[in-house]
């Protein structure tokens, strides 16, 4: 990886566009990197950060605060980064999530993170040629092609700033966090993991075939009803069960099979008295049911007789019947002729020739009336409508009335609505003024508002800007001081140097007229530089002071200079007249498009009033018209049709009167016509009754009546005489037939000792065969089990020794068991790792300390037992003796820490891809090396900028500003950093 240009804009202390040119500043391999405190020089290298992966390395990341807070709000924070990676050059541009000023409104809006890649020389084949935009897609790739995580960036090719000792400090805890982190051996502890999660499956494992086997045990002991002892062999003791099992079966069934013979001698015995035993019941039920039916013979033909007699009586009932029906039409029509009489007022014997005379004369009288009807139905829809009409005209008369106050009213109206519409377009104007000044009056009374508070921060910012003042003149006078006393012990220091003909280190003179004395309390070089940055401190605190007071008093100024003479009572009560107006301008304003309307529709109504009250006059004249037409027609035809009513409301209701009474009387003739038609019918039929009686051999109708029967009861009679006959005839063929002849129906059978014998022999063959199966399915059963379990004990075997062995192994991994070094898998991996490390860090700390250091691995166990593998000691060659390497002092603990953190980045790029390392930084100060060493470390150095490696050093130390040619300036002001390339 080469880096060839870096731009930062709006990041961190950097305000402005800066760039920097990788390319010429690395021409010569080593370049220094320096500037005054808090100047930015580490945020160069937290962009570098921040355009690979994202994140700047340190407590810097977590803190999330990477835009430069004097920016202006339209100007935003990006870094881009142009280099090469595995010969692809490419363009990376990043910029940060930070809050920026909404641009319409107050407050803040998140301006979201972007990331983007450009291919500057053509992209790879398996990328899109216009580049990557998506965040996640542009960090797998920087990670794919740098082929390291950003731990691994952080600690190989940046070294951070204050890093350096804590791997070389740290325990074995922390020691063992970082080195997973770099080497990526988390897949060891997976393996870790895995062997004891694999032990802990085969143990269940084996732990249910032991059960298996107990529970296989256990049932064989439940089935065969012998206990397992645990002093007898499990094999034996089942061979031993299985034998049992099979004798006992056997004597089982020998004694089946003897009583499964006497059961079956029994059994036939039995079927032989119960064939016996059946022919003499059926002979004696045959003889019992003939002396039965002999014993009812005289009820059995009464039966008979009842039966042939009522079929006799049939076609006497048919007339009889016909008889009832003649009475009933008889007694109805004679109720009729009543109910008709009684209807017409008359006497129900009456001669039917003078009703006939008197029902035409009322159908004649009708018939007269028939051709007034429709006159006098006419005379009534003549009366509704002049009813109509003379209410039409009454509402017609007063809508005049009221179009006509309508009319007078329009001009007034109508002049009203034209000021209304003049009135609210003036309001329209009128309103966007009123508006616009009080928008100004509230942005002045805000501003009253804040003038307090401005001028208590004023106030205070003008107190802290002195204090500020006072602070830095002390800190500079004593700097001054510190200094002055310094110069004088020097000039001290190297007279006591000075030999009498030896030259002046100084001047070079070898004369010494006046050597300096000795001062009392000697200022140290560690002086002079805490005074120096405390005074730079109080002169930081000092601008920063003077910025924030002046800040303030702009702030005041500004905003009485807008206030002018006006208070904020004055203010606020303007404000509330404005908006008092604004609302009332606002309604009339609103109202504008209703007035028009309503202004147009006035003016529209003139002529349409004008055309109602014509319409209205026509209409009015045409019904009152109408109205004396219909009054005379009216008048004219009552007087007819009074005469043709009589007393009844109306001719239809007085011509519907006589229909009915002509009505009735044709009905009383009918009624009287139909009762002599039914006394001639019942007489008819009460000859043919008497004819039938005698014909069906009856004396009278009266003794057929008493013959008849129901059909239920002629059903009875039917089936008792069958099943009489059926039951006769049944038991002669029984007594006849060749089976039953010969058998005595006296003689005894002897069938329950028989059914007893044979109860007897037949339970005991069932207990036998329930012994017999019981033993079987034992037997069974035992075979059954002792092949599964026979079955398992055969798997069981080589489970546990699986088992063993899997056991033992993780107990080794995870360094336990027969593990000497107590190590587990992932320790040891790290420990091989830091061996390399210490390997790698050792030759450059022995070049850098003259060969008296050395760094040694230690896989000793740590303290009170707890896990080892990962020490790391010093060896001092001038003692021989190890020693840890927290004694080292402040120098030799930053060499150690330097080569360590070089040989970490060796190892960790070797692990990686080592050729693609081409630019190393490291962020760290030089000032606690004297001159020698400082010499050794430059040539260590310079060994790293060997095959075209690029080396950055970020250092305050003076001397290294002039070893080194190509120099980096960060200088800081009020307006933001900015950058300063020196040759």
């Amino acid at each position: 990886m080469r880096l060839h240009s870096l731009e930062v804009t709006a990041f961190g202390p950097y305000r402005d566009h800066q760039v920097v040119d990788f390319d010429e500043l690395g021409a010569d391999g080593l370049f220094l990197l320096h500037g005054d405190t808090g100047a930015g020089k580490t945020t160069l290298l937290d962009a570098v950060a921040f355009a690979l992966y994202g994140s700047v390395p340190g407590a810097r990341g977590q803190v999330k605060r990477l835009r430069c807070d004097t920016a202006a709000a339209d100007v935003a924070t990006t870094v881009v980064l142009e280099l090469t990676v595995q010969g692809q050059r490419l363009r990376l541009e990043r910029s940060p999530e930070y809050e920026r000023p909404k641009k319409r409104g107050d407050g803040f809006t998140t301006q979201q993170a972007k990331a983007s890649l450009t291919w500057v020389d053509g992209a790879p084949t398996e990328y899109p040629p216009e580049g990557l935009t998506r965040i996640d897609e542009v960090a797998r790739t920087v990670q794919r092609l740098l082929g390291m995580t950003v731990e691994q960036f952080f600690q190989v090719v940046m070294l951070p700033q204050g890093e350096f000792a804590r791997f070389l400090r740290s325990d074995t805890a922390e020691r063992e966090q970082l080195l997973e982190k770099l080497f990526g051996t988390q897949r060891f502890g997976e393996v870790e993991r895995w062997f004891v999660e694999r032990r802990r499956e085969r143990g269940r494992e084996v732990e249910a075939q032991t059960q298996q086997v107990r529970e296989l045990l256990a049932r064989v002991s439940q089935v065969s009803g012998v206990a397992h002892e645990s002093d007898v062999d499990d094999q034996s003791w089942l061979e031993d069960i299985e034998k049992t099992a099979v004798r006992e079966l056997e004597g089982a069934q020998v004694e089946q099979s003897r009583l499964r013979r006497d059961r079956e001698s029994a059994e036939a015995a039995l079927a032989e008295r119960r064939e016996l035993a059946d022919k003499v019941r059926r002979v004696r039920q045959a003889n019992a049911t003939l002396a039965e039916i002999g014993e009812k013979q005289a009820e059995h033909d009464a039966w008979r007789a009842e039966r042939e007699a009522a079929h006799r009586a049939v076609p006497v009932l048919a007339a009889h019947r016909a008889v009832r029906r003649a009475e009933q039409e008889r007694d109805k029509a004679s109720a009729e002729v009543v109910a008709a009489a009684t209807r017409c007022g008359l006497d129900a014997e009456t001669p039917l020739e003078d009703l006939r005379t008197r029902a035409g004369a009322r159908r004649e009288e009708a018939g007269a009336l028939a051709h007034l009807v429709p006159e006098a139905q006419q005379q009534e829809t003549d009366r509704r409508r002049a009813t109509e009409l003379a209410e039409q005209i009454t509402r017609d008369e007063q809508r005049e009335a009221k179009l006509l106050e309508q009319q007078t009213a329009l001009p007034e109206r109508i002049t009203t609505a034209r000021e209304q519409v003049e009135e609210a377009k003036h309001a329209e104007l009128r309103l966007e003024s009123v508006q616009s000044r009080g928008t100004e009056v509230a942005a002045l009374l805000n501003a009253a508002r804040e003038l307090p508070a401005a001028q208590q921060a004023l106030s205070t910012a003008t107190s802290s800007a002195q204090q500020a003042v006072d602070a830095h003149q002390q800190a500079r006078d004593l700097l001054q001081d510190l200094r002055a006393r310094r110069l004088a012990g020097m000039a001290a220091e190297l007279a006591t140097r000075l030999a009498t003909g030896d030259p002046c280190p100084v001047c070079g003179s070898a004369e010494h007229p006046a050597p300096a004395e000795p001062i009392d309390d000697p200022v140290r070089a560690e002086d002079e530089e805490k005074a120096q940055l405390d005074e730079q401190q109080a002169h930081a605190r000092r601008e920063k002071a003077a910025v924030e007071a002046q800040r303030a008093q702009q702030k005041v100024d500004g905003l009485v200079e807008r206030l002018g003479d006006r208070t904020e009572s004055e203010l606020a009560a303007e404000l509330e007249e404005l908006r008092a107006e604004r609302a009332a301008l606002r309604s009339a304003a609103e109202q504008l498009p209703q007035r028009t309307n309503g202004l147009a529709e006035l003016e529209a109504s003139t002529e349409r009033l004008a055309e109602q009250l014509s319409q209205l006059r026509t209409g009015l004249a045409t019904a009152r018209s109408e109205h004396t037409t219909l009054l005379s027609t009216v008048e004219e035809r009552e007087l007819r049709l009074r005469e043709a009513r009589g007393d009844f409301p109306s001719i239809a209701d007085r011509r519907a009167h006589l229909l009915d009474v002509a009505a009735q009387l044709e009905q009383l003739v009918a009624a009287r016509t139909a009762r002599d038609d039914a006394a001639r019918r019942l007489a008819e039929q009460q000859e043919a009754l008497a004819e039938a009686a005698t014909s069906a051999g009856f004396d009278d109708p009266a003794a057929a009546l008493a013959a008849e029967r129901s059909e239920e009861r002629l059903t009875q009679l039917a089936e008792a005489l069958a099943e009489v006959e059926e039951r006769a005839a049944g038991a002669r063929a029984a007594l006849a037939s060749a089976e039953l002849v010969g058998v005595d129906g006296t003689a005894e059978v002897g069938l329950e000792e028989a059914t007893e014998a044979a109860t007897v022999a037949r339970e005991a063959a069932e207990r036998a065969v329930a012994l017999a199966h019981r033993a079987e399915q034992r037997q069974r059963d035992i075979a059954q089990l002792a092949e599964r379990l026979r079955g398992a004990w055969v798997e069981l075997g080589p489970a546990l020794a699986e088992h063993a062995e899997l056991e033992a192994l993780a107990d080794v991994v995870n360094g336990r068991g027969q593990n000497a070094r107590k190590m587990s898998l992932r320790a040891y991996v790290l420990a091989a790792r830091l061996e390399e490390v210490a390997v790698a860090a050792t030759r450059r700390l022995q070049r850098m300390s003259g060969g008296r250091y050395s760094f040694v691995h230690s896989d000793a166990a740590g303290a009170r037992g707890t896990r080892g593998g990962l020490g790391l000691d010093v060896l001092d060659d001038y003692s021989g003796k190890i020693r840890p390497a927290k004694t080292l002092s402040g120098g030799e603990s930053f060499l150690a820490s330097l080569s360590l953190a070089l040989g970490l980045a060796d190892v960790v790029a070797a692990e990686t891809g080592g050729a693609l390392l081409d630019t190393l930084f490291i962020d760290e100060g030089f000032g606690t090396l004297d001159a020698d060493t400082l010499d050794l470390v430059m040539d260590t150095l310079d060994d790293l900028r060997a095959g075209g490696r690029v080396v950055g050093l970020v250092s305050h130390v003076e001397e290294m500003r002039q070893r080194i040619g190509v120099r980096l300036r960060v200088r800081k002001s009020r307006e933001g950093s900015t950058l300063e390339l020196q040759t």
